[in-house]
Parts: structure tokens; sequence; C-alpha cells
């Protein structure tokens, strides 16, 4: 039996899939422009980046090889994290290949059981992030960004703290491979053309998935179009929270510091995405959209203490 909130529910969300409808109707040309930028960001921005790293993280997982991978850096991050050494890889990878390959590589080694439940949700909170070729080749031209050397502290240091934070909660740092499946056991490793054949489809798949993501909220833009003229500010914000890239192309230098502070956070694109790469598990997104908004929250903090400097 249904429920009244289950009733409501349906009722507003098949009222709004109308009003898109509508408006997709309405404005055929406008809805093609959205659709459009988003497509074409995508396959010049995202395609580019992340394909790759999607592939070559996935042999290196299917044929057991991200231990090795990180055994310079493991002895580190495990004294500063105690996480194990596929966990160090996941921080070293999440930070490097950037966003939303922290959540993708959290859920493929939790699925292959290579991580342990607790240490897969708090490595979610803290290593999916904004990726730093990103940043670089996009952001950083894009808001003309003569000094990155800040935001680029910013934007890393902040997480990588808040990381630091989660693991030395008194209570939370436990023995995590002793809740792990792989405790019992290695995974079988696949041999390398069937790993190599596997990651090119669970790339082309996880791609795909990405840019659908990113032409269906680049659409939501027409959502405000038949209430007239919007203030420009409050609609490039908006369009930011919604999806980032895009937000970024449309408003570029006129929101520098707002832009700054939203990258963390992402936009409700990358909430979406995150969820769309761990939807398989048990892991949940609702406290990784917490913690993100606590990180954005402490972001603005240091944003607002250098603007008043200035």
């Amino acid at each position: 039996m249904i429920n009244k909130s289950d009733k409501l529910y349906r009722v507003l969300f098949t009222a709004l899939a109308l009003y898109l409808v509508f408006l997709l109707l309405k404005y055929p040309a406008l809805s093609l422009e959205y659709a459009s930028t988003g497509l074409m960001l995508w396959l010049k921005k995202m395609v580019p980046t992340l394909l790759p790293f999607m592939i070559l993280s996935g042999i290196m997982i299917r044929m057991n090889l991200t231990e090795g991978f990180v055994s310079l850096l493991h002895p580190i991050l495990h004294r500063l994290y105690g996480t194990t050494k596929n966990g160090s890889y996941t921080i070293v990878m999440g930070f490097l290949c950037g966003f939303p390959m922290g959540a993708r590589i959290v859920g493929e080694l939790y699925e292959a059981g290579k991580l342990s439940r607790e240490e897969s949700a708090n490595l979610l909170y803290f290593c999916n992030n904004i990726g730093p070729v990103y940043f670089l080749s996009y952001v950083v031209p894009t808001l003309a960004i003569d000094k990155p050397l800040v935001p680029l502290l910013i934007m890393y240091g902040i997480p990588l703290l808040y990381g630091f934070m989660l693991f030395r909660i008194p209570g939370r740092h436990v023995d995590r491979l002793s809740s792990c499946k792989a405790a019992s056991g290695s995974p079988q490793r696949m041999p390398l053309l069937a790993a190599i054949d596997s990651s090119v489809l669970s790339g082309l798949i996880g791609i795909a998935k990405l840019g659908g993501y990113m032409v269906f909220f680049n659409m939501l833009n027409i959502l405000f179009v038949p209430f007239g003229r919007a203030d420009a500010t409050l609609l490039n914000i908006y369009r930011c929270v919604l999806e980032i890239t895009s937000g970024i192309d449309y408003s570029g230098q006129d929101l520098f510091y707002a832009i700054l502070i939203l990258l963390p956070f992402g936009g409700f694109s990358c909430i979406a995405q995150t969820y769309s790469m761990i939807r398989q598990t048990d892991l949940s997104v609702r406290p990784y959209v917490f913690h993100k908004v606590i990180q954005t929250a402490i972001t603005a903090v240091c944003y607002l203490v250098i603007y008043c400097r200035n």
C-alpha cells in the first residue's frame, strides 16, 4: 500500500516531468543549446581526462596490482590515515585522477572485497574531488587565475586534513582488514587481455553515464526560462550548483570566488554521478553529501578570510 508521502512524492515528480516536457517542446532551440553544451563539455573535457584513468585503474584492480602500485607511499599514508594498501591506492588515484574516479575506485575495490565497508565509506567522503588536470587545464584558464598555488592548496589540503580527522576520530580507527572480505584470501587475478577487455567495457559504460548526467542536468537550466529574465549572478550560481562544468563555462570570471567555493561540492550532477558509481554497493550517498557540504563550508571560510585581507 502506498503511503501519503510516497503518493505526494510521485505527484510532485510527475508534475515536474510534465513541466519539463512542456518546456522542451516550447523552447526547442534553447533545449538543443543546453543539451549540446553538456554533450560538448563531456566530449572535450571529461572523456579525454577521465576515460584513460578509468581503464587503467580497472586493469590494476582486476590484476591485483593496486597494492604494489602504492608500495612506496603506503608507509606514509598508513601512518597518517591508518589505511590498508588498497585504501592508500584509493587516496593516491582519487586525488590524481579526479572526480568521480575516487567514488568509482572505492566502489570497485569494495565490490571486489579489497576494502572494508568502514574504510570505503571514510575514503569516499574525502577522496572524490575535482582532479588537478581538470583544474589546471579548465578552471585556471577559464577563471584567469594567475597564481593557482593557493587555490590548489585549499582545494586539496582541506579534504586531506578532513580525511585525517575522519580516520583519527577516537573509536573509528580499527583493524580495517579484519572486516574486509579480502582478509580471507586474495581475489582471483584476471589475465591481462581479460582485464583490459573488462576494464574498457566498464570504462565506456562509466563515461557514458557521466555524459548522460551532464546532458540531463544541463537541460534543467531551462526550468526558470518562462519566468522572465532572472538576475544573471543568481542564474549562474544556479548553473554551477546544478552542473559545475557548464556553470563555469557560462559564468567565467564573473563568479570567481563562488566557483572556487563550489568546486569541492561539485554540483548536483556530481552527486548523481557519485551515486551511479556506488549504487551496486550498500554504501550510501547521503552521508557523502553531508561531508561534502561541510568541506564546502570550510572552503568558503578560507576564501572569505582571503577576500577580506585583499
